[in-house]
């Protein structure tokens, strides 16, 4: 048991440095960090043209920059976790009842007070619940694995569950880093 977790925190590790890699080479950009990234204003260096726009659905782009600030995580990430959850459809639900843009499930968003099938507090839950995982498990990788899986799975596997969480975290981590410092 013990090496097969292991062997699949090792296989998440490689292919997260992989897609970080491979995204840096094509674009540019670096990985921004999640303590520090949201409320960070931009350098004085770097000018509006440089930072381009994340690409949120233009109705929703002030609940995800709203929720971004109220949890303190970069929007990039946020839009990331959306893209890959529901592939930003505020009607999405999945087979185990998550719904909405951040596929939020009723008792999670009840636990926050807010309404899972309203888009506005749905990113707001999504990005409330995500800061709470990034806290518990000081990692953005275990974080999303826990978003994905649960956060009882992860801690129990010492990481990715399975294999399906592994590409998860990867598929989160490259949109992630495609559009990372966007504002």
């Amino acid at each position: 048991m013990v090496r097969e977790v292991q062997r699949r925190l090792a296989l998440l590790a490689v292919v997260g440095v992989a897609a970080i890699v491979w995204v840096a080479g094509f674009t540019g950009t670096g990985v921004t960090p999640v303590a520090s990234a949201a409320a960070s204003p931009a350098p004085a260096h770097v000018t509006a043209a440089r930072v381009a726009p994340c690409p949120f659905p233009a109705a929703l782009r002030s609940a995800f920059v709203d929720a971004s600030r109220d949890a303190s995580i970069p929007p990039a990430m946020l839009w990331a976790v959306a893209k890959v959850e529901s592939n930003l459809s505020a009607d999405a639900r999945s087979s185990a009842g998550a719904r909405g843009l951040l596929q939020v499930m009723p008792a999670t968003a009840r636990s926050l007070d807010l309404n899972v099938d309203e888009p506005r507090s749905n990113v707001l839950a999504g990005a409330r619940y995500l800061r709470q995982l990034l806290d518990r498990f000081g990692s953005s990788d275990l974080a999303l694995a826990a978003y994905n899986a649960g956060p009882t799975a992860v801690a129990a596997a010492a990481g990715a569950p399975s294999g399906s969480v592994q590409r998860y975290v990867s598929n989160v981590n490259l949109l992630w880093n495609s559009v990372a410092g966007c504002r």
